[in-house]
């Protein structure tokens, strides 16, 4: 099982598509005392993948030892950040703190238009840098694209660039409208260009020594049992299964881009929440509805639960939108 904990609202950037409106620090984060209890609680609930997010989680001060702790529990800590504040220094701290992976942001090849989606100038040259610290310092390190339709024809080409960058996986995140990505929904692609992108991708697996993984695009296991090509992956939408977020403040949501509160870790230990709460056990038991009923790969795809919540007016076991699968 995996989760994410974004731990601050606070970022030094200002993306356009940002799904948590980052840029202040909220005055009611959850502390280093809290964190921990946090994360005690998160490990007896039988998560093993612990994915540090924000925000930018760098400009936590306590990063390192949070990270530390973590993995002193058994679990596997992971970033995801922008690279920009990671300099060799901080990429060894953490490496010695425990990391074991940081992933990191970069939507396009070209310069202007990956600083323009992340609305700082000089963002790519920064981001590179820090893939550099990385590499240095022996830290292993993803990167993380986010994909509209303005850079969907590169996708592929900036997994090639993952592996000249000595990059160990390209994760590639389909846009959903949540926060700031409200504003630029006009980009997230559809049917005609979703699918047929999801096919690019799996076929570019079959060439590449580096793991390939669309996320919020969970019609990828459909396409790829169609297509006999081998995944270490299980199930493609895992919001609320085996998988949640908790936000700055200790809220807890089926995923980042669903604003449906399960409970609050300050109120509730966090591994009661997630045995206990009507939320997640409706996401668990709950049958789809739509075409994500009838197409018969409900059991590895799910559909995308934040993008059926959006275009279906707040209901969340809705049909995926924009899958050719089911109708």
């Amino acid at each position: 099982m995996i989760i994410s904990w974004n731990t601050t609202q606070a970022c030094n950037i200002s993306c356009i598509h940002c799904y948590r409106d980052a840029g202040i620090k909220r005055s009611d984060e959850l502390d280093t005392a809290e964190g921990k209890k946090l994360l005690s609680e998160i490990a007896k609930a039988g998560f093993k993948i612990m994915i540090f997010s924000g925000g930018e989680p760098l400009l936590r001060p306590d990063i390192y030892e949070l990270i530390s702790f973590a993995r002193s529990l058994g679990m596997r800590p992971v970033l995801g950040t922008n690279g920009i504040l990671i300099t060799p220094e901080v990429a060894g701290k953490l490496k010695k703190a425990g990391l074991a992976c940081a992933g990191i942001s970069l939507d396009s090849k070209d310069k202007a238009q990956h600083d323009k989606f992340r609305g700082s100038d000089g963002a790519w040259d920064k981001t590179l840098r820090g893939m550099a610290a990385c590499r240095s310092a022996g830290l292993p390190f993803q990167i993380h694209t986010t994909v509209t339709n303005n850079n969907q024809d590169e996708i592929t080409a900036i997994t090639d660039f993952a592996v000249e960058l000595g990059a160990v996986a390209h994760h590639i995140f389909f846009l959903v409208p949540a926060g700031r990505g409200k504003d630029i929904e006009a980009t997230t692609l559809k049917t005609a260009d979703y699918e047929p992108l999801l096919e690019r991708i799996l076929d570019k697996q079959t060439e590449v020594p580096i793991e390939i993984k669309p996320t919020c695009a969970p019609q990828f296991m459909r396409i790829a049992k169609q297509k006999n090509i081998p995944t270490r992956f299980t199930k493609g939408c895992l919001a609320g299964t085996s998988y949640c977020v908790i936000l700055p403040n200790g809220d807890v949501h089926p995923c980042p881009y669903l604003p449906l509160k399960a409970g609050n870790v300050r109120e509730k230990a966090f591994n009661l929440l997630w045995k206990e709460s009507q939320l997640f056990h409706k996401f668990r038991h709950e049958p789809l509805t739509g075409g994500c009923s009838r197409c018969g790969y409900d059991d590895i795809c799910g559909g995308c639960r934040a993008r059926a919540y959006y275009y279906s007016d707040g209901n969340y076991l809705a049909e995926e939108p924009w899958c050719s699968c089911g109708r």
